[in-house]
């Protein structure tokens, strides 16, 4: 999936995105979109782990971009997002998300999104229902 365009639309702007330190990466597959966030001060608990609700976020975003890219000129926004957390994460490691399509209607995408540790270890898994509206800029 080709995730450049959405990247472009991402850094106009500061957004959470980008306060949190996500960076998102294309592939090679059509339904799957990747993102990467290093574990720092700005996406980790007081007790020096990553929050779980910044693994939340990054699983949401990582699947807006993905129906963004599948949706040229229209707006896709979260309506659901389900997580469990089964792994702790120090600050200095980096996850990545992979998040992959499920359902592909024409008003609501359903994606699973893994979160993994530098190790490959499984640390999060999510699952995000996005609506697609029509947008007018």
């Amino acid at each position: 999936m080709d995730v450049e365009r959405i990247k472009q639309i991402i850094e106009e702007k500061p957004n959470l995105s980008t306060a949190l330190g996500m960076e998102f990466l294309s592939t090679s597959e059509d339904d799957v979109c990747m993102a990467r966030m290093k574990v720092d001060e700005r996406n980790r608990q007081p007790f020096g782990f990553l929050s779980g609700g910044a693994s939340l976020a990054l699983a949401e975003n990582v699947a807006g971009v993905g129906s963004s890219s599948l949706c040229p000129g229209k707006m896709c926004v979260g309506i659901e997002v389900s997580g469990s957390h089964v792994r702790a994460v120090s600050e200095g490691d980096t996850v990545t998300a992979i998040a992959r399509l499920q359902h592909q209607g024409s008003t609501l995408h359903v994606w699973n999104v893994e979160i993994r540790n530098s190790a490959g270890e499984l640390i999060s898994t999510v699952r995000v229902t996005n609506y697609v509206i029509n947008h007018n800029k």
